[in-house]
């Protein structure tokens, strides 16, 4: 039982580090160059599933790794 929640705990980190570098990094260097813009923009398709697929996979870490804190 320890093995499986370790095997979940290092697969759902990895799942989690690329859904975060996946994610859009706002403006960049576009403010450098005076292209930033303060315009409210909402999340959409992809974006809109990234950012909840990531909250989704924090939470689950975060339970397997109370989990595995309390079981061991």
């Amino acid at each position: 039982m320890k093995n499986i929640i370790l095997i979940a705990e290092v697969v759902i980190a990895i799942l989690l580090m690329v859904s975060i570098l996946l994610q859009g990094r706002g403006a960049g260097l576009s403010g450098v160059f005076g292209g930033s813009s303060a315009v409210y923009r909402t999340k959409r398709g992809i974006e809109k599933f990234l950012t909840i697929f990531s909250v989704v996979l924090f939470i689950i870490f975060v339970g397997l790794a109370i989990t595995s804190l309390i079981l061991y």
